[in-house]
């Protein structure tokens, strides 16, 4: 059992991460278990915060005021539902963020949405550093292939695998959709 309310948070779930921009995604399932985490998060009116990236870079696919810019339709924010807008990685930085949490009383963040090798996990670390106890599902967040300094390129499979081992015990308790919902008050 979760120990105290906890908050759904999204991060970057926008039609722009189809774009072809990013190379090959993994984890194809996420839309589908971040929306039955939202399902079980609205049928027990439990918190639920969407985080919007606002690219500044004008070629980003993520740019405010673009089609990419829209969430996507899977997890689109309800009437209600805070919305915070972000232009960094952190969800933290230079947003609102903390000022909804400490409204909302929120100190338990369920993390999904993508990518988690970039805005989740700087948002994850963020968030245990400040004391918040944090629960990645590991089915509910994606990455992509990534090449490294040497060249050698890693599979979006293996990237995801190690970016949730690091993430495990320091920063996060990983969790399946599956396992959170059945945690859930």
């Amino acid at each position: 059992m979760i120990s105290s309310t906890p908050a759904l948070l999204i991060i970057d779930m926008q039609k722009a991460i189809d774009d072809p921009k990013w190379g090959r995604r993994g984890q194809p399932q996420t839309e589908a278990n971040l929306q039955r985490l939202l399902e079980a998060w609205r049928e027990r009116r439990l918190p639920v915060v969407h985080v919007r990236h606002d690219s500044t870079d004008p070629q980003s696919p993520y740019r405010a005021g673009t089609a990419g810019n829209d969430f996507k339709a899977e997890v689109e924010p309800q009437i209600g539902e805070p919305v915070v807008d972000k232009r960094t990685n952190s969800a933290f930085i230079g947003t609102d963020l903390m000022d909804v949490l400490d409204e909302l009383q929120i100190r338990t963040l369920v993390i999904g949405g993508v990518l988690l090798e970039n805005s989740v996990d700087a948002t994850v670390r963020m968030a245990a550093n400040l004391g918040f106890e944090v629960i990645v599902p590991e089915d509910a967040v994606a990455s992509t292939d990534r090449t490294d300094l040497q060249g050698r390129l890693w599979s979006a499979e293996d990237v995801h695998a190690l970016t949730l081992a690091v993430l495990q015990g320091e920063y996060a308790q990983v969790k399946t959709t599956d396992a959170v919902i059945g945690m859930l008050p």
